[in-house]
């Protein structure tokens, strides 16, 4: 592996359900994300069927592609279907040999399934030892679920780390995996990954693209991969050097953070949901929402984080005027005089929710989501916003958001936690 090269790594997520749109990949995003922070450079994310010959291929590409590192997800279950063992065998010229000691733990695990659904018999023991079967000399990695993970030696390479498809079982095996001696041997000679990012709000792309052809014609930046990604109305910026070219990031990443200072969320990756957590913590604040049409997206993604039960107080839905009077104590000659979606109604929610739930700081949001609904006044993506705290901030918006119902709503969620994270972070 020469200087200034990182290694390339592959991810194979197989599975017809997720070509057909029965159900959306979460693995394939997930593992690039993890094979980056290791300090490979991802080449490619291949989604193929149960098919033989297209799961083939997509390891063949692979290793024709120079990756030392393939990881598959999915396929190693009991059905006909499941054939990413028996696939990667023939990839790695060995045949197929039964693990008797993975086999007996495979076993344990279903005797309790058994027990508790009365399906047992020649069936169950036919797969149990479909899924103990393993590649010849292939290191099987303990079951999360009731399927073994393999890591699998190909002569001149890749090597090939086999997963379970759901999720939960995929993500509680990658520790395993990671531990495992010829991953471990693998990691060794990777290079430290070194990736830096940025994180802006109501920063448009183009002012970016500005400030790096400014950049470009003060310095070769040629081996720095520099990405940028609108996430959550965050535009997310990524720089990931070559090994050697550190230095060359630093100084990029130092020059996009102070030009763009106004927008800046974070410097370091960390996530708006966290800088509001660490604030509302730091100030041993409660918060409390009154939403309309964002219906809760608000309170879901302020208790997303573990530990969030410390700062959300609660929430109401008051969708209908009444509610919004009923619950969260808004007159309603008020929703009278401006209508529900109004900056006063807005502060009344926010007033309103503070004072049920007895939080330091509360949100109001009402708007008109569409796609009926709006008039010439407030048009369709009028959405107001109000926050206020017990030390006496008010903090409003009444911007029009682009976008379906859904965009609105979420755009809706986005703001409202940049407003909270306003008011509750240190002034």
């Amino acid at each position: 592996m020469g200087a200034g090269v990182r290694p390339r790594a592959a991810v194979v997520v197989t599975g017809s359900e997720l070509l057909t749109g029965t159900i959306s990949d979460r693995n394939g995003p997930w593992l690039s994300r993890e094979l980056a922070a290791l300090g490979f450079e991802v080449a490619h994310v291949q989604l193929v069927g149960d098919r033989p010959g297209d799961l083939t291929r997509a390891l063949q590409l692979a290793a024709e592609d120079g990756c030392v590192l393939v990881v598959t997800s999915g396929g190693l279950g009991p059905t006909a279907d499941d054939l990413t063992g028996a696939v990667v065998a023939e990839f790695a010229g060995v045949d197929l040999v039964l693990d008797e000691a993975m086999q007996a733990r495979i076993a344990g695990i279903l005797a309790g399934f058994a027990a508790r659904t009365g399906f047992g018999g020649p069936a169950l023991e036919a797969a149990n030892r479909k899924q103990a079967m393993v590649p010849r000399g292939a290191l099987a990695l303990d079951p999360v679920g009731t399927a073994p993970g393999l890591v699998v030696s190909r002569p001149g390479g890749p090597l090939v780390v086999v997963l379970p498809g759901p999720p939960r079982e995929l993500q509680g095996m990658w520790p395993a995996a990671l531990a495992a001696a010829p991953v471990r041997e693998l990691l060794a000679g990777v290079p430290a990954a070194s990736a830096r990012s940025l994180r802006y709000f109501g920063l448009p792309e183009s002012e970016i693209a500005a400030t790096l052809r400014e950049i470009e014609t003060q310095q070769d930046v040629s081996d720095v991969e520099i990405t940028t990604c609108l996430r959550r109305s965050e535009l997310e910026v990524d720089l990931r050097p070559l090994p050697g070219a550190e230095p060359v990031a630093a100084a990029v990443h130092a020059e996009l953070a102070a030009k763009h200072a106004r927008h800046l969320v974070s410097a370091d990756g960390t996530s708006t949901d966290e800088l509001l957590a660490a604030a509302l913590r730091e100030r041993g604040w409660t918060v409390a929402t009154g939403e309309s049409c964002t219906g809760g997206m608000l309170a879901a993604r302020l208790v997303d984080l573990a530990g969030s039960s410390e700062y959300v107080a609660g929430g109401v839905v008051a969708y209908s005027n009444a509610a919004k009077t009923d619950l969260l104590g808004v007159p309603a000659e008020l929703i009278a005089a401006h209508g529900a979606v109004s900056p006063e109604v807005a502060r009344a929610l926010a007033d309103g929710a503070r004072e049920r739930f007895g939080a330091d700081v509360g949100i109001g949001i009402t708007g008109v989501a569409g796609p009926g609904g709006g008039t010439e006044a407030k048009p369709v993506g009028y959405v107001c916003f109000c926050v206020t705290t017990g030390d006496g901030q008010v903090i409003a918006r009444d911007p029009r958001l682009p976008g379906s119902r859904a965009d609105i709503r979420e755009r809706a969620t986005d703001a409202g936690m940049h407003l909270l994270l306003r008011a509750a972070s240190p002034r």
